[in-house]
């Protein structure tokens, strides 16, 4: 494990007293942890600005009723096999399947990947998890 460091921060008294809110409403037991996970954050989306190799998960939630989406949705997921690791299918009820799709290639690739996927029509929700392959973040 690398080495801790101290180092002092001034902040405006209200931008504090906004962040001790936020350190309580996510639970976190220090400061310090929350600003360790806003600096990663940072760097996470810096990865993905400058399309490195990244992970993440896709989430689509679509109707299974829908004509023809379900091969649709699966064509295009074999168009781009060479970035999915895994999937994971949930039927939320009669109609509607939650997919799960973890991820880990060029961040362009898995962007289009999911733009593609929430574009279709029929399904109802489409979002994307930017992760990171922890390289650089230490």
């Amino acid at each position: 494990m690398n080495k801790l460091v101290r180092f002092g921060v001034s902040l405006e008294e209200s931008l504090l007293r906004a962040f001790d809110k936020h350190i309580n409403l996510k639970n976190y037991n220090s400061r310090s942890e929350a600003i360790r996970d806003l600096i990663r954050e940072g760097f996470v989306k810096k990865e993905w600005q400058e399309d490195k190799e990244v992970a993440g998960t896709i989430t689509i939630v679509y109707n299974h009723h829908q004509r023809e989406l379900v091969n649709k949705l699966t064509d295009i997921q074999h168009a781009y096999y060479n970035l999915i690791v895994s999937s994971h299918h949930v039927h939320l009820d009669h109609h509607n399947c939650l997919e799960s799709i973890v991820v880990k290639g060029r961040a362009s690739k898995i962007t289009e990947l999911t733009d593609r996927l929430k574009s279709s029509r029929g399904v109802i929700f489409g979002d994307l998890t930017m992760a990171t392959m922890a390289e650089e973040l230490g």
